[in-house]
């Protein structure tokens, strides 16, 4: 079952009187809300469920999902609501219920085994655990009764039940076996290793294989569904960096624009609202998955603004543009901070069972009427309707193939998405360029203040640190970039937040989560879920991205605290890396664990290679530098067996094997600055005629002072 989400159930009716809340209610969590009136007797995770399995000798019924799922409220409303299933649950398991966003490593531990023993992962992801927390059986989602192709959840109840009774011993020992093998499978290590692999070899082999899947036509790297892809996107433009002058790199450079492209004109970017949807079920970005993910905002606002920095075509600022348009006005905390998700499915009307993409799909009749006016000049009757259905594609019958529908709710709908360019559209009707382009954007426009009267999707409420990590990055960027100062404030203020909700001045740790409270107040779970290692290696990103945005020195200090407590926490000492999560939150947990996958999320471990090359940098300070080596080592065969599942850490192994030229701008030439304090040096560095003046340091290295901008791109360029 793959991966995704599209429906949460908060727009329904409330649960009737007579269903009793069980513990969840004194959860936070949105997803643990959405189940608390179950007749299912749930646990959060935690030691009061597992001294009551052992104590009663049952085994853990552990389900995993999250707020904005689909298949996770499938499940929910097929089999939690049902009495009989809940009954059968409470009389033989011990069932605990745990939001994956909020605790990552148990996600991640026993994702690991249910990929390891079945045909693959997904959410909601179902696994039966020892009172020990080991696991024996595991799968995703199970339809209530025995179908045609998959077994009924009541019967693998049945079945667990019955094996557990009468074969107990076995299980513990097979549950034994398949622990000590994962652990084996899933050891990161420097071994005998002395140094990482050639970044040369490792770029050209991620390369070859990116190539090797690209889908020439559409963009993108496989067949359906496609997801957005930022990890390869930046790995593209980082090889066309390196080889610009090579036919490969053209290539590459190609390659990551034509798939933006793509995907900005595809039914995966909202067109009326802006933001792109989770991932498109089809090889064109036509029909999306429509959930929005604040992740994905995050990191596609960055790569988008990298292609308008290679292209100078502004069709890809104006989509970063549109990215950052959304999150502020739909994921934005008043206090500075951004919520995690907005689900997919909605409310057709008030009252009424949510459906697939109801708040984004329109019939040709809604948008007739909202757009009825006459376009003078065309060179045939016309109206604003027609001219914008003729460009992104609307038809009487709908444009979503019933394949894709497999819910039947979306017939006679139609999905925007761009199916001409604006010239051949002003050419079909003799207009001129222009004129389309205002038409288009009045009748969106329009199109998005009706949409304001229809329900509203459920938003997850959840702030997590990593994701606001990668949203400062998003905001710092692109207002470097696009010259826009406002949005290096919403950055400053997204940092703000952290520093003030997600972050303990006692400990210097950083808390994982946080929640939108009534009347625009932050709430805190207690005790505070701390954070994992991709809390630290994503706010560290974001606040180096910060400190090169704002010149703000105080965010480079707190990156620095921040690394060193990430550094005490997580590094591995023995095998090199970063753990997922500190040692003394998993105890409980059969595994310990090292991501090594850049997927939707970089791997907070490639991540952290980056972060410890900057810092270095900004710093001098060796021991970063020599951690960032044993990283790279640590994850050496992984990256020669499939460089293509670690494009950002192939990045950072590039970065630290180039020679790299180190731009240093004396702006106020101060000599007590804190950046003059960690690298001494720069005191011997000198304004000319107090003008903005540029060094460049490259095979340590001092260039003259530059104060002439000519000069120095020709430099940079050389």
């Amino acid at each position: 079952m793959p991966a995704g989400g599209k429906a949460s159930r908060t727009n329904c009716p409330p649960p009737a009187p007579q269903k009793t809340a069980n513990r969840l209610i004194n959860e936070k969590s949105p997803y643990l809300l959405q189940h608390a009136h179950n007749p299912v007797d749930w646990y959060p995770w935690g030691q009061e469920a597992f001294d009551k399995a052992k104590k009663e000798n049952k085994p853990i019924f552990l389900s995993v999902g999250y707020s904005t799922c689909h298949w996770c409220h499938m499940m929910e409303e097929e089999s939690f609501q049902n009495e009989e299933i809940g009954h059968l649950l409470n009389e033989n398991f011990v069932s605990v219920m745990v939001d994956r966003e909020e605790r990552p490593d148990v996600d991640k531990v026993y994702m690991t085994f249910v990929q390891a023993t079945s045909s693959g992962g997904g959410w909601p992801m179902n696994v039966w655990l020892t009172p020990s927390l080991q696991p024996f059986v595991g799968g995703t989602y199970f339809p209530p009764e025995d179908g045609l192709t998959r077994v009924g959840f009541r019967t693998v109840l049945m079945r667990i039940c019955d094996q557990w009774k009468q074969n107990k011993n076995t299980l513990l020992e097979n549950s034994q076996r398949v622990t000590t093998a994962l652990l084996a499978r899933s050891e990161i290590s420097v071994g005998d290793r002395q140094l990482p692999p050639s970044a040369a070899t490792m770029n050209s082999r991620c390369f070859q294989q990116l190539d090797e899947g690209y889908d020439e036509e559409y963009g993108g790297f496989a067949e359906a569904p496609k997801f957005p892809t930022p990890v390869i996107l930046n790995f593209l433009f980082s090889y066309w960096l390196s080889h610009r002058v090579t036919q490969d790199g053209s290539r590459a450079q190609q390659m990551a624009l034509h798939t933006l492209k793509m995907m900005a004109n595809g039914g995966i970017r909202d067109h009326v609202g802006q933001g792109f949807h989770r991932y498109s079920t089809d090889r064109q970005w036509h029909i999306p998955h429509f959930e929005k993910m604040l992740y994905d905002q995050a990191q596609l606002s960055v790569v988008y603004c990298q292609a308008f920095q290679i292209s100078g075509d502004e069709f890809f600022s104006d989509v970063a543009k549109g990215i950052l348009q959304y999150v502020t006005r739909n994921l934005s905390h008043r206090s500075g901070g951004f919520y995690s998700a907005e689900d997919a499915d909605s409310p057709p009307e008030r009252g009424v069972k949510p459906q697939e993409g109801a708040l984004y799909l329109w019939t040709v009749k809604e948008v007739q009427q909202l757009l009825p006016e006459p376009v003078g000049g065309a060179s045939e009757p016309l109206t604003s309707g027609q001219l914008l259905m003729k460009h992104y594609g609307l038809s009487e019958a709908g444009n979503i193939n019933p394949t894709q529908d497999v819910n039947g709710e979306m017939h006679g709908q139609n999905v925007l998405t761009v199916r001409y360019s604006l010239e051949l559209t002003a050419a079909r009707y003799g207009l001129e360029v222009e004129a389309v382009r205002a038409l288009l954007n009045t009748g969106l426009e329009k199109l998005f203040q009706a949409r304001k009267h229809r329900p509203k999707a459920h938003l997850d409420n959840k702030m997590l640190a990593a994701w606001n990590g990668l949203m400062v990055s998003g905001f710092a960027v692109a207002g470097s970039v696009l010259g826009m100062e406002k949005l290096v404030t919403q950055a400053t203020n997204g940092a703000k937040f952290l520093k003030r909700h997600m972050f303990d001045v006692s400990s210097g740790r950083l808390k994982r989560t946080c929640y939108a409270g009534a009347g625009g107040t932050v709430e805190q779970s207690n005790p505070p879920c701390w954070g994992f290692l991709e809390d630290y290696a994503f706010v560290v990103r974001g606040l180096l991205d910060l400190y090169e945005a704002s010149q703000e020195s105080s965010w480079l200090e707190w990156a620095l605290r921040l690394q060193d407590i990430q550094d005490k926490l997580f590094w591995d000492s023995h095998g090199g890396g970063y753990f997922c999560s500190e040692a003394e939150l998993g105890t409980d947990l059969p595994l310990r664990l090292k991501d090594d996958q850049d997927g939707a999320e970089p791997s907070a471990n490639s991540v952290s290679a980056h972060n410890l090359l900057r810092l270095h940098g900004l710093t001098g300070h060796k021991d970063w530098m020599d951690k960032c080596v044993c990283l790279l080592t640590a994850f050496s065969e992984r990256m020669r067996r499939v460089p293509v599942a670690l494009p950002e850490m192939v990045r950072a192994l590039s970065a630290q094997q180039q020679t790299l030229k180190q731009v240093l701008i004396l702006a106020d030439g101060d000599p007590s600055s804190f950046l003059s304090r960690q690298l001494p040096f720069l005191s011997n560095l000198r304004r000319v005629e107090d003008r903005a003046t540029v060094y460049i340091f490259e095979n340590q290295a001092c260039s003259m002072p530059i104060t002439d901008p000519c000069e120095l791109r020709k430099l940079l360029h050389q």
